[in-house]
């Protein structure tokens, strides 16, 4: 079986599809998936089971991009083609049967497994291999509760203050998690790096992980860590789908649209609309709720 999967620009976004990747591969085992992407989002596939192609997408003047999708496309004989785009691709392919995403309301993996007519959503998934988590058992060693922190987004309206990062890890290693230590991690980049720079500063001893990984290593060490924090992200989104406990830190971007998706995920929404509205003592009765729903308390 042949299936087209056509997915997001966006880490997050690629992150919470991969849901419905994961039924697709349960559904039909003997399947073989191409699946195309943009290049920030590549890292979420690589380690998928069943993959048969990856085509990455750079964005290209007035929708270029589009036709060289179809150009590598063209020749195969679809039984499925799955589009959370909506673009014009799955209409112009020979395929068996399309399923593209609609507007709809509710969360994104509902308004995702919608397509398949899946009730309730597949949990995204993060696919990993064996050196990656070989990688992850080197730089996050047993013994030592891990704190994973995210202290980067991809504008500045979601950003936690850093020092309130560092008040929090503060007051997590003070108290639920006496000994923990930190680890911070960012995107690749200079800007990802600078965003990540003050807690870094502010927490000598951390673990400096910022921009340091792939996606597939970065899944890895956050499936070590014993929380994660952080911003409405590509990398918080990772997290939930690692099956790590994660609160995901929430202001200006619906939660109800986009909060972190797993079995131990959580969101902590701003008293206002502005990120400095959430404060320190309201993110730690979160975590600590967390923790101890993690621990079957």
């Amino acid at each position: 079986m042949h299936i087209l999967f056509v997915t997001s620009n966006r880490v997050g976004d690629a992150v919470l599809s991969t849901g419905l990747l994961d039924h697709l591969i349960h559904a039909y085992p003997e399947s073989r998936i191409t699946v195309a992407c943009g290049p920030a989002a590549e890292g979420v596939f690589l380690r998928m089971p069943n993959l048969a192609r990856l085509i990455v997408m750079p964005k290209r003047r007035f929708g270029a991009h589009w036709l060289g999708l179809w150009r590598q496309t063209v020749g195969t004989r679809w039984d499925l083609v799955v589009d959370i785009r909506a673009s014009a691709i799955s209409y112009v392919l020979a395929t068996r049967r399309r399923a593209v995403k609609r507007k709809r309301p509710g969360h994104k993996t509902a308004q995702l497994a919608a397509m398949l007519r899946l009730d309730p959503p597949p949990l995204p998934v993060a696919w990993t291999s064996a050196q990656d988590r070989a990688l992850a058992a080197r730089l996050l060693p047993d013994g030592t509760p891990i704190v994973a922190l995210g202290p980067t987004a991809n504008w500045d309206g979601k950003l936690w203050p850093p020092e309130r990062f560092v008040a929090l890890f503060q007051a997590l290693a003070a108290g639920p998690l006496p000994g923990a230590r930190v680890a911070v991690l960012a995107g690749p980049g200079e800007k990802e790096r600078a965003m990540a720079a003050p807690v870094l500063a502010a927490l000598p001893g951390a673990i400096d992980l910022a921009g340091q990984l792939s996606l597939p290593e970065a899944a890895a060490c956050l499936a070590r860590a014993t929380l994660f924090v952080g911003n409405d992200s590509g990398l918080m989104h990772l997290a939930a789908a690692a099956g790590t406990p994660t609160l995901g830190l929430f202001g200006p971007t619906p939660a109800d649209e986009y909060a972190p998706s797993g079995r131990l995920a959580r969101a902590v929404v701003a008293e206002g609309r502005a990120m400095t509205d959430l404060s320190v003592v309201q993110a730690m009765a979160a975590a600590a709720a967390l923790l101890a729903l993690a621990r079957g308390g």
